[in-house]
């Protein structure tokens, strides 16, 4: 008799609110010393690229020639730091998925929530608030510090309320979150910390540097890859290149959202 009535007290799966299943990856995610050095090495990588990168640009700025100024961005230039950015947040989304698989921990976690694509859904939401908050406070401090440095250093400097300037900034923060997307989706599918890394690598890295090798029906393409047409968004200079560089960044968004796709619907048809 007691079994049975402990049994009907139990929550269905299905009736357990999503808020719940939220709450239980925040406990997750944040329980994890993973979460927290990976989070340690993008403030400290990030800022720390800036500070480098913003210390030296006085002489570089002192042999431009007059056309070359003309095309000067102090604002992007304070930004690049979205390019090892972008690979650490990638971790951290790819951690996200694969750190369960790595521990056995996602046995617990199906058992949990039954529910496979409520349990995904989770996680994409949760990283993408986190990545999201995080991501932007980068792009705003890179931003600060590096304007700060090239005032110092008698370097024309940008203040936020510029035009294109805040749109920059805002930018920065949407492409990483789209980033740890990417990455969480890669993870989903490959389930190895390993392979998805590999694959991020290719993606943000090997594909943009190999891009000059591609045929020219691809160049369509390559207009909304990541850190190509989509990171033009973190520019204030219009580029010849990339005209509307937000229509690049909603569509390298739209390629996220495939592979995400892509992720639900193996990670329900998987036995594990």
């Amino acid at each position: 008799m007691t079994t049975l009535a402990e049994a009907r007290t139990l929550p269905v799966s299905g009736t357990v609110p999503f808020s719940r299943t939220v709450h239980a990856e925040w406990i997750k995610f944040r329980s994890l010393r993973s979460t927290w050095y990976t989070l340690a090495g993008l403030a400290f990588a990030g800022l720390g690229i800036t500070a480098l990168s913003m210390s030296s640009m006085g002489a570089h700025y002192a042999s431009m020639t007059p056309a070359e100024r003309m095309d000067w961005d102090p604002t992007n230039q304070s930004l690049t730091t979205y390019l090892v950015a972008q690979l650490i947040i990638g971790v951290l989304g790819i951690l996200v998925v694969t750190s369960e698989y790595a521990t056995g921990l996602i046995q617990t976690s199906l058992a949990a929530t039954p529910s496979r694509h409520r349990l995904l859904g989770a996680k994409a939401l949760l990283l993408t608030g986190v990545a999201a908050v995080v991501g932007q406070a980068l792009m705003f401090a890179a931003f600060f510090v590096g304007q700060t440095m090239l005032g110092a250093q008698g370097v024309p400097n940008a203040s936020i309320g510029d035009p294109g300037v805040l749109s920059a900034v805002m930018g920065g923060g949407v492409y990483l979150a789209a980033i740890a997307l990417l990455a969480l989706g890669l993870g989903a599918i490959l389930r190895a910390t390993a392979g998805a890394l590999a694959t991020l690598v290719a993606i943000i890295y090997l594909v943009p540097g190999f891009a000059g090798l591609f045929p020219a029906w691809l160049e369509g393409v390559l207009d909304y890859w990541p850190t190509l047409g989509a990171s033009a968004v973190l520019t204030t200079v219009p580029s010849p290149d990339y005209p509307d560089p937000w229509l690049n960044l909603a569509g390298m968004c739209l390629g996220v959202a495939a592979v995400l796709t892509a992720a639900f619907v193996l990670f329900r048809r998987r036995d594990v």
